[in-house]
């Protein structure tokens, strides 16, 4: 993997770390202070709205550190290894509790008048989406488990060769 592109993406990892522990700390919190003064209505869901929103947030940052690691081992040339699967098993499970955590916002949402069907209607779809993230990864997991495979086998081949020779 080149410098540049590494470069790159540890940048845009970056960013959306940062962006989002300010989404946490700064934007829920005023929404939440915003929400709780508007109608009694909609004080019911802020709680749930907030605590729900920040879990999910909270799983995206494990994945970008997951992923922040998976580029180090790529950098290093040690993806290919049964250290990998630890990170990508991570990965799998922050998208998984992700797509939990928006489907339960969806239902939190849903109940009343507070919120238009059509915005509970687009947080499922969200979700679903994420669910889909985590099973793509997933079979990103068994293609990486084939590279291994395959790296292991080539490893034995080579000290084969070696003792040949």
């Amino acid at each position: 993997m080149g410098r540049l592109t590494v470069a790159a993406l540890r940048v845009v990892l970056a960013m959306m770390f940062a962006g989002s522990i300010f989404i946490q700390v700064a934007v829920l919190s005023l929404l939440a202070r915003d929400i709780g003064e508007a109608d009694p209505d909609v004080a019911m869901i802020v709680l749930p709205m907030v605590v729900l929103t920040v879990l999910a947030i909270l799983a995206g940052q494990v994945a970008v550190v997951c992923v922040w690691g998976l580029l180090t081992m790529a950098r290093r040339g040690t993806v290919f290894s049964t250290g990998a699967f630890r990170l990508v098993h991570l990965v799998i499970g922050a998208f998984a509790v992700a797509s939990l955590l928006t489907f339960g916002l969806g239902v939190a949402l849903a109940p009343g008048e507070a919120v238009a069907p059509g915005v509970v209607l687009l947080i499922g779809g969200v979700a679903v989406m994420l669910a889909a993230v985590a099973l793509i990864v997933l079979v990103l997991k068994a293609l990486l488990a084939q590279a291994v495979a395959r790296d292991a086998e080539a490893r034995d081949l080579r000290t084969e060769l070696d003792e040949v020779i």
